[in-house]
């Protein structure tokens, strides 16, 4: 019978947990961050063990996260923000940059990187996601940071 390993429940290493997140579109984005501390603080990330660092938008979001990561006693990291399709295919261009570079950040470095950056069609769809009907991203992504790195502590002992 084969072994099922997941990150459901288990140890969570000592260290930060760091938030970097856009001011742009500040009402989703601060609605986003307030669940992900919340979510973060039930696991024990708090205080100054889940520090936010706020960038203007989206497209700074993997260089920050870049720099929060290379911080010896960051432990991981979730990228929030929001862009929302206007007029034009610059969305698309922002969305597929920032989501492509911190997933590669992620795998390189062998570090829990959470995509909560909401890539919505309109401001409705971005309410919805934030708290409204959708529930909330941010407790989705710090929720899959917190089970990476219980699966990450449970896969370092050896599988």
């Amino acid at each position: 019978m084969s072994t099922e390993i997941t990150g459901l429940d288990g140890d969570l290493p000592a260290g930060k947990v760091a938030i970097v997140a856009s001011r742009y579109n500040p009402a989703i984005c601060d609605s986003l961050v307030k669940a992900a501390l919340e979510t973060l603080a039930q696991a024990g990330y708090e205080g100054e063990r889940a520090p936010v660092i706020r960038v203007p938008g989206a497209w700074e979001l993997p260089a920050v996260v870049s720099q929060a990561i290379d911080q010896s006693d960051v432990v991981a990291a979730v990228a929030l923000g929001c862009v929302i399709r206007g007029e034009t295919t610059h969305d698309e261009h922002i969305n597929r940059a920032v989501s492509l570079s911190l997933m590669n950040m992620g795998t390189e470095k062998k570090i829990p990187i959470a995509f909560g950056l909401l890539t919505c069609n309109t401001l409705e769809q971005a309410i919805n996601r934030s708290g409204g009907a959708v529930g909330n991203k941010g407790h989705e992504a710090a929720g899959a940071v917190v089970e990476l790195l219980r699966l990450q502590e449970k896969m370092d002992s050896g599988i």
